[in-house]
């Protein structure tokens, strides 16, 4: 029986001196950004306004046109009798799969909780502090109906409780039996059955019924991250999410089966995925190209697999070892697999992953589900500079100040000196009427 062609997957040749277009098209690809503004944005602010001026009411009517789905004002929230007998329904292997992976995602999250810092000075009369309180009440967004992840709830609503946010909220539209166990897993505190930009619009404002969070966390579509972006400063978000990414580095050691597979994995996700191999073996490519092919044969989203590869993946070669260690913290990608020989001498070298996973037995797929640490990571380039979700990004810092008398005698003409160079007298007037005569 013939299987269909290998996907037209694009190669580059990055060796020193060769193919310069090849080169150019890499930066291309490592300037990657899903930018400050989207075709989604201008309905996106139309719909925030309209929750605004309108509360419930507009809730309801945009969840009414978008999705078809009749909710009264007001009766947004699931009670707790639907949400246990909804999550009574999961088969059991489901169940004791998500309870694995919230007993992993909760005990690595755990290693993450803040202390407060700071210092004494005169004998402890003086103390600055750096003072750690969790947020009072976030948002977990979760997409519903067929595009369930119970997973991202686990991997969004776990580090909040751990972090000890008082109330974590989750928003989604037609929950899913397994979506609201995995509410349940993670101590959810509330669901709403609401979703899309009115949501997000519902939370960040708060109307009769959606309390006004702290912060809104979780994937969704286009007009969910248009929103997000949108209503950040009237509440903190997670991230401006674009397409998964996985960039894998492997030598000629590697299996092209494992390659091919791993970037399968993650083009199967959408036709934006971007799957990428960087190798200092030439047969490799050819090897996992054809691996690629035999495999997607068998995919039930080959179509969608093989676009992503075709449209926004790469076969990329390089010189050596060190040139596959700069490639990829030039594209900074979201995922990086590392199936190459001796993989751990490459981890203190890889700065600008937003996870790493490590040798073959490590596949990203596992740090989907089940590893523990967080799946909501930066992308498009964005981890060069942000990092994974944690229990870090529920809560907050305060700075405390208290000065002894001779502390801010000793600092007095220093903050005069520096206020009036600045042109703020009265900043210096309030510290000297402290100091004078005393």
């Amino acid at each position: 029986m013939s299987h269909p062609p290998a996907p037209s997957i694009p190669t580059l040749d990055l060796r020193r001196g060769r193919a310069p277009a090849d080169h150019a098209r890499w930066r291309e690809l490592c300037a990657r950004s899903v930018g400050l503004d989207g075709p989604a944005d201008d309905a996106a602010r139309t719909i925030i306004a309209d929750v605004r001026a309108r509360g419930d009411v507009a809730v309801a009517e945009l969840t009414r046109r978008f999705e078809g789905r009749a909710l009264t004002p007001g009766a947004f929230e699931l009670d707790a009798s639907t949400r246990a007998a909804a999550s009574a329904e999961v088969p059991e292997d489901t169940r004791a799969a998500l309870e694995l992976a919230a007993r992993h995602v909760r005990e690595f999250h755990r290693t993450q909780i803040p202390r407060s810092t700071g210092l004494e000075r005169a004998g402890g009369a003086t103390r600055l502090e750096s003072r750690v309180h969790p947020l009072r009440r976030v948002a977990v967004y979760a997409p519903g109906g067929t595009a369930a992840y119970p997973s991202s709830v686990l991997m969004t609503g776990i580090p909040a409780k751990v972090a000890g946010v008082d109330e974590v909220i989750l928003l989604t539209p037609r929950p899913s039996a397994v979506v609201l166990l995995a509410a349940e897993l993670a101590e959810i505190d509330r669901v709403f059955a609401i979703g899309g930009a009115q949501a997000i619009a519902a939370a960040a404002l708060g109307t009769e019924s959606v309390p006004r969070v702290e912060k809104i966390v979780g994937p969704g579509n286009a007009y969910v991250t248009a929103a997000k972006r949108q209503v950040f400063g009237l509440c903190d978000i997670d991230s401006i999410a674009g397409p998964s990414e996985v960039l894998v580095l492997a030598d000629a050691h590697a299996d092209p089966e494992l390659v091919a597979a791993d970037l399968i994995a993650q083009a199967e996700h959408d036709t934006l995925a971007c799957p990428v191999l960087v190798t200092d073996a030439p047969a490799l490519r050819g090897a996992v190209r054809e691996a690629l092919g035999r495999q997607l044969a068998a995919l039930p989203r080959a179509d969608i697999a093989r676009r992503a590869l075709e449209d926004h993946g790469a076969l990329a070669l390089v010189d050596d070892r060190a040139a596959m260690i700069e490639a990829a913290n030039d594209y900074a990608p979201e995922h990086l697999e590392l199936l190459v020989e001796s993989p751990d001498e490459l981890v203190p070298r890889l700065r600008t992953s937003g996870a790493i996973f490590v040798g073959a037995w490590t596949p990203e797929a596992a740090g989907d589900y089940t590893a523990g640490p967080s799946h909501v990571l930066p992308t498009a380039g964005a981890a060069r500079f942000a990092s994974p979700l944690g229990v870090w990004d529920f809560v907050k810092y305060t700075s405390v100040l208290r000065l002894a008398p001779e502390t801010l005698r000793a600092q007095a003409r220093a903050i005069a000196t520096l206020a009036r160079a600045e042109g703020l007298e009265g900043h210096a007037r309030a510290v000297e009427r402290r100091v004078l005569d005393t």
